[in-house]
């Protein structure tokens, strides 16, 4: 009889082994669970933050799939609910995390780029800070549940409400060989044909604020992708991010010949005002080329706004709410080399 007891404690413990749990969401092997991350209440409210763990029959690596960090993003966030089905777990080597909506409160109350209860963003306050505001809180819970056990990041982004962008993704450079490389290899794989070589300095404090900073800071692979325009959530873009990531997952080759473009240089408003674009995002345009007009609030004094390079929009204002040094623009100029 001791023998039996003894026999089924093993079994039991060698199941719970074979678990993985992020917050609430709990999967055996060959499942997919659902839950959240419950982020307490501090010195303003709690917050919850959705999460799908798919664990796989077999042993392989960690990959984490995150949107929402922006809640009004929304291209990114649906198509990351649509990769949760696209998934098996019976055939799945690994373990797949997916948060889709981290900034549930500027989902929730349709406000961009920050989150409304702190006014904070929840992409440059990582790795967090379990006694801070409700951003910090969330990040240092994220930080801690997805991003430390993952093996690799990919962050999915998009379009604002009050961003016209062009699909395209990050190949993160950091100089470190290894890991560049992996950068590469997963943009070249995600199969966006727009790649911008964003050079990161980790040396710089204020690099490894992001989510994609943080994480190559502490080792990890990391992908960068963004699709969707001024808050649509058109089909064409929510099917690329979803394919992009089966790539990144299953180590499919996109087979795309990419154009690299560099990081780019930002026009910015130098006072309040109504803003009209005369271009979209994904226009050629050379330096001094018009990109848009400025008004005051009775539409006088209009003044036309200029190209400061040579290159592609990646992403123009759409909307005519302007303050002084918001982002009207940013053009990166087209390399005949990454």
């Amino acid at each position: 009889m001791r023998n039996i007891v003894l026999l089924c404690f093993a079994l039991s413990t060698s199941l719970l082994a074979q678990e993985f749990s992020v917050g609430t969401a709990v999967a055996g092997r060959g499942e997919v669970a659902y839950g959240a991350l419950e982020v307490p209440a501090g010195s303003d409210a709690a917050t919850t933050i959705p999460v799908a763990v798919i664990n796989g029959a077999r042993n392989g690596r960690v990959f984490a799939f995150i949107a929402g960090s922006h809640g009004t993003e929304y291209a990114s966030s649906i198509a990351l609910t649509r990769l949760i089905p696209r998934i098996d777990p019976k055939t799945l080597s690994g373990v797949v995390i997916i948060a889709p909506l981290l900034n549930v409160a500027s989902f929730e109350q349709m406000t961009v780029h920050l989150n409304p209860i702190d006014k904070k963003g929840m992409n440059a306050q990582y790795p967090g800070d379990a006694s801070g505001t409700q951003t910090q809180r969330a990040l240092a819970l994220v930080t801690q549940q997805i991003v430390k056990r993952a093996d690799v990041i990919v962050d999915l982004h998009g379009g604002d409400l009050d961003e016209d962008l062009v699909p395209y993704s990050y190949w993160m450079r950091t100089g470190n060989a290894t890991l560049d490389a992996a950068s590469k290899a997963l943009a070249l794989a995600f199969g966006l044909d727009r790649i911008i070589v964003n050079d990161v300095d980790l040396k710089n404090p204020a690099s490894t604020r992001s989510l994609s900073g943080y994480s190559l800071s502490i080792g990890k692979t990391v992908l960068v992708a963004e699709a969707g325009y001024s808050g649509r959530v058109e089909a064409d873009d929510v099917h690329r991010l979803v394919e992009g990531c089966l790539n990144v997952l299953q180590g499919r080759e996109a087979g795309i010949t990419p154009m690299w473009l560099g990081s780019g240089t930002r026009l910015r408003a130098d006072a309040p005002g109504m803003w009209t674009p005369a271009v979209r995002g994904g226009a050629y345009v050379t330096q001094g080329m018009r990109l848009g007009t400025m008004t005051d609030y009775l539409g006088r004094n209009a003044k036309d706004l200029r190209s400061p390079a040579a290159g592609i929009v990646t992403f123009i204002r759409g909307v005519p709410s302007v303050w002084k040094d918001a982002t009207l623009a940013n053009v990166s100029p087209v390399l005949a080399e990454p």
